[in-house]
């Protein structure tokens, strides 16, 4: 057990430095590293990987909220899109996680890795830096935002992920956000379309059998306390870190990590027999 405890410590540290830095949720590293715990604990894939989505997005909240505090106080939170994009993702994560719910674990497994997979590709071609206007007047209106949110929502309740990965790319792309405010906003968006996930996956787990000790519902309690207490403090850090460098050289650590999970949850490595 203690050896679990070093992990889950040191990955939620992770996801805090990754949300804050980049204005994603962070889930990229918790839910595989979470599904894996479980899976060692002796519970089943199906419920393992349920287990892991909904943990994930209660991680997500309070490190989007303590990154999105520091992003604001830099000025670089655009909350007139936030509360839209927000509360729209809300939505979205309760139909999401409603979905994953009647989704074979196998495939909400493989279907993780191939979005991980796809975003470590994304990011490691560096879009988002190309892309980093500073002087660029962001554009968008309500039902721009709304338009936004509501699908992200959707991707994260039914992957786990805080959907940042996504929302970030489409601010910079669709709407002319300059990048550090993309990230602001996400962050800052996160905090409520990770709430409709965490709601559907408490609801829907609820009376199943065979949960973790401490759980409500697919959200793990002691998993949660591990992880929340590294990355909260730590998305600080991030946040700093992204107001002060360049973050290239990070962003392509982040690609390669991410490309190794979506390949390992994928069953890529075991499939060759490589001991990866």
């Amino acid at each position: 057990m203690q050896n679990y405890l070093i992990i889950l410590l040191v990955t939620g540290a992770g996801a805090g430095f990754a949300s804050g830095l980049l204005g994603i949720g962070g889930g990229f590293v918790t839910v595989p590293v979470m599904y894996w715990v479980i899976v060692a604990m002796g519970i089943p894939e199906a419920t393992a990987i349920m287990t892991a989505f909904g943990t994930s997005l209660l991680v997500v909240l309070p490190t989007a909220i303590s990154g999105a505090w520091r992003h604001s106080r830099r000025k670089a939170v655009c909350w007139r899109a936030a509360l839209i994009v927000g509360p729209c993702g809300l939505a979205g994560g309760l139909v999401g996680s409603t979905l994953a719910a009647h989704v074979p674990g196998r495939v909400l497994k493989t279907g993780f890795g191939g979005l991980v997979l796809a975003m470590g590709i994304w990011m490691g071609l560096g879009a988002m830096p190309r892309l980093a206007r500073p002087e660029a007047e962001s554009r968008g209106n309500r039902w721009a935002f709304a338009a936004l949110g509501f699908p992200v929502g959707i991707i994260s309740g039914l992957t786990g992920l805080g959907g940042g990965a996504l929302l970030v790319p489409a601010l910079v792309l669709a709407l002319n956000f300059p990048v550090h405010v993309a990230v602001g906003t996400s962050t800052a968006s996160i905090m409520f379309t990770g709430l409709g996930g965490i709601i559907g996956y408490m609801a829907h787990g609820i009376g199943v059998s065979g949960l973790l000790p401490y759980s409500i519902g697919y959200v793990n309690l002691p998993i949660w306390l591990c992880l929340a207490a590294t990355s909260v403090p730590v998305a600080q850090l991030g946040a700093k870190a992204a107001h002060a460098l360049p973050a290239k050289q990070l962003r392509y650590v982040f690609a390669m990590l991410m490309a190794y999970v979506g390949l390992k949850m994928i069953g890529v490595f075991s499939r060759l027999e490589l001991p990866l």
